[in-house]
């Protein structure tokens, strides 16, 4: 493991020094991309999946390490009087990572299986799952 570590390390060094003597153009990366909505949703859905796994173990750990138990917390959200438009922002902002990750999660699903692969049908199921992840959200939201 050792060897394969310096061999990679070596032969990156002198690959970067002889880079600039070779005249090569800088690739463009993403610079040349069309953005498009299968792109973004793509995105989405790996940084809902990070988000998500991140609150939970987060919140998991807390319940942990913290001394009190549920229900002194939520007495103390509850004593802040924040408005109902920041408890109903602060409810949409879980709800829609939950229900888009969930609904991307079963289009994501389908395809494993082999369906909905045509272009038109790619942008229909994700408009789709757009709009459900919306309306989900808000009726959470107002529950």
């Amino acid at each position: 493991m050792l060897i394969n570590v310096c061999t990679v390390f070596i032969f990156s060094t002198v690959l970067l020094q002889w880079e600039p003597q070779l005249n090569r153009p800088m690739s463009p990366h993403i610079t040349i991309y069309k953005w498009s909505v299968p792109m973004m949703m793509s995105i989405t859905h790996r940084g809902t999946g990070v988000g998500l796994s991140g609150a939970i173990s987060a919140f998991a750990v807390a319940a942990l390490v913290l001394p009190d138990n549920y229900p002194y917390y939520l007495d103390l959200i509850h004593s802040l009087s924040v408005g109902p438009f920041l408890i109903g922002l602060a409810k949409f902002g879980i709800a829609f990572p939950v229900s888009y990750h969930t609904y991307n999660g079963i289009r994501h699903l389908c395809w494993d299986i082999g369906k909905g692969f045509k272009i038109p049908e790619v942008y229909r199921t994700g408009y789709t799952v757009i709009g459900l992840s919306i309306v989900t959200s808000i009726a959470l939201t107002f529950l």
